[in-house]
């Protein structure tokens, strides 16, 4: 019995992978709809404590979240094998795109038909923001600390200003922690063996990386290195990853060409799942002279290493997180902490936008899109395809 609920939840995590567009923003209403609302497998209130938990640490946020349910559900063997279903569709798309790029040398290969897939995105981030904060945000103090968030996320971007904005929403939430009725309280055992994990094995590569560096037998080495230490040290989700990986390997190591980099981050914005599968794109590409194996071997690296983090790093904290929010001040801190997020979320919109072209056919996408989630009850995954279809129709205009 508990294999064929195992079973029926990882079918959910798949129908997850394959539907969740627009990153791990928009992430959070459909997995609210299909985990909470649908199944049933956690409260609404859970999911965005745990939410706003995985918002604090470095990593994939929407990984986070959706692994950690599994943890929740059947400790850590679901929740590698969460990790693994709700990656695998999004990694083997990026995969085969790098694949297909570098043996068409893809500079010539036109994203035009993704032309509405990216407004529609947008469209996708607000709908979340709306629905985050018409669920967080209702108190004087969760009203200033969601507004002071967005404004200061908008005007200041940088990946550590978010969990700097989080803790401190949740230190002016705590001081009203005299609100909350008193639990009964146990002790805090906090097993460190995932932490210890995180930061061994981060230390480790970096010293093997370091004591391989000029040798090119070993770039695989260099490559896990590369993204597990991306993965440890950024906050904010994918958007976020992007200018770093840029950086490192366009213009510091070369792996790739500005144009070939642009290529995939089109691309990664119209497939569903993790944003974070980018990586698998570049790892690939990193390894192209290795061959069609090479490619592969490069795009498994890439991803074990920036999901990894996360993992440990989730694994390690929700073990006590359900003892530690049992204490009137770390509970009082949710609402702070939720604000925050909700803000977050609201600035998202506005600087995912400014990249767009601004044009009228744009805005008129995002305009529609959000009010088909908003007013209807048509599939995330038709609203897709429609965009995908308009886009095919209009590519040559």
């Amino acid at each position: 019995m508990r294999n064929i609920r195992n079973f029926i939840f990882l079918k959910d995590v798949f129908i997850l992978a394959i539907t969740s567009f627009g990153g791990a923003q928009a992430h959070f209403a459909i997995i609210l709809d299909r985990m909470v609302k649908l199944r049933a497998y956690l409260t609404e209130e859970e999911l965005i404590e745990l939410h706003a938990l995985c918002n604090l640490l470095p990593g994939p946020t929407s990984t986070q979240t959706i692994t950690a349910i599994g943890f929740k559900r059947g400790g850590p063997p679901l929740a590698y094998l969460t990790l693994l279903v709700w990656i695998l569709p999004a990694v083997t798309v990026m995969t085969a795109a790098a694949i297909l790029i570098n043996s068409l040398q893809v500079k010539e290969l036109s994203l035009h038909f993704t032309r509405f897939i990216q407004p529609m995105a947008i469209a996708f981030v607000a709908y979340s923001a709306v629905l985050i904060w018409g669920k967080v945000v209702k108190s004087r103090t969760s009203i200033f600390l969601a507004i002071g968030s967005a404004v200061i996320s908008y005007f200041i971007s940088s990946p550590y200003l978010f969990p700097v904005l989080l803790l401190a929403g949740g230190v002016i939430s705590s001081t009203k922690y005299k609100r909350h009725e008193k639990e009964e309280r146990q002790k805090i055992n906090i097993v460190w063996a995932n932490f210890f994990l995180w930061g061994g094995v981060l230390i480790f590569a970096a010293l093997l990386g370091a004591a391989t560096k000029y040798q090119a037998i070993t770039l695989p080495i260099r490559l896990f290195e590369n993204f597990y230490r991306n993965g440890s040290l950024i906050f904010g989700g994918g958007q976020v990853l992007v200018p770093f990986l840029y950086t490192e390997f366009v213009e510091f190591k070369r792996y790739l060409s500005s144009e070939e980099f642009l290529s995939g981050y089109a691309l990664v914005q119209a497939i569903p799942g993790p944003t974070f599968s980018f990586s698998a794109f570049i790892g690939a590409l990193t390894l192209r002279e290795w061959g069609t194996s090479g490619e592969i071997m490069g795009a498994v690296i890439a991803s074990i290493g920036v999901f990894l983090p996360g993992t440990f790093l989730i694994f390690f904290v929700s073990r006590f997180w359900d003892q530690l929010k049992k204490y009137r001040p770390v509970k009082a801190s949710l609402e702070g902490i939720n604000a925050a997020s909700a803000g977050m979320v609201v600035a998202a919109a506005f600087l995912l936008y400014q990249p767009l072209e601004q044009n009228l056919l744009n805005i008129l996408v995002i305009i529609i899109t959000f009010l088909v989630l908003q007013f209807s009850k048509m599939p995330r995954p038709i609203i897709i395809l429609i965009g995908f279809a308009l886009g095919f129709v209009f590519k040559g205009q």
